[in-house]
């Protein structure tokens, strides 16, 4: 698989997500990674880091220029925690736990999110405002309750189909209710 292509592609999926969420500086993103389903195989048999690190130089950048968290989604063997920097979890309240992911046991996305935060930790969960879901990681238990799906106009990243979601809040209110149509 050729590294720069996924880069491209996950760099291109990241703008283009950034763009419609309109996230402020300051608010989570979570990214959920299969590198197996980027390379055509099936979820957790083909781990690979070098996947994983090119996703991540595509991804990261957008994130930092913008001043937003970004988080990443453990697999199912560390139960779907996150790994975000430890500025994030204090300034959200999460009650960091004692893991350090890898390519088996955390996904190899994780795992070089681990390797290039500056004080990373991992916590239980989240409610981010926004995700992208890289090869049906199932991220929608670390998003704020009312997601809105995203369509860009890069659907796969390698062999993997992306979903992508941003959230807004609840609307609450009867017949008389107003929205602030910024908000929507």
């Amino acid at each position: 698989m050729m590294y720069e292509e996924i880069k491209n592609q996950a760099s291109q999926a990241m703008k283009e997500l950034l763009d419609t969420a309109r996230l402020a500086a300051g608010e989570l993103f979570v990214i959920g990674c299969s590198t197996s389903e980027v390379t055509g195989g099936t979820i957790g048999k083909a781990s690979s880091v070098d996947v994983a690190r090119a996703l991540w130089e595509g991804i990261a950048p957008h994130a930092e220029e913008r001043g937003i968290y970004l988080a990443a989604q453990c697999c199912e063997h560390l139960n779907r925690a996150v790994i975000l920097e430890k500025e994030a979890a204090v300034h959200f309240g999460y009650e960091p736990v004692n893991v350090v992911p890898q390519p088996k046991a955390g996904g190899s996305f994780a795992t070089i999110a681990y390797e290039h935060m500056t004080c990373p930790v991992a916590v239980e969960g989240i409610r981010a405002s926004a995700g992208m879901d890289i090869g049906g990681t199932l991220i929608g238990m670390q998003l704020k309750a009312v997601a809105v799906p995203v369509r860009l106009s890069v659907s796969t990243i390698g062999k993997a189909h992306i979903l992508c979601a941003r959230t807004r809040p609840k609307f609450i209110g009867g017949i008389r209710a107003q929205y602030d149509e910024n908000q929507l």
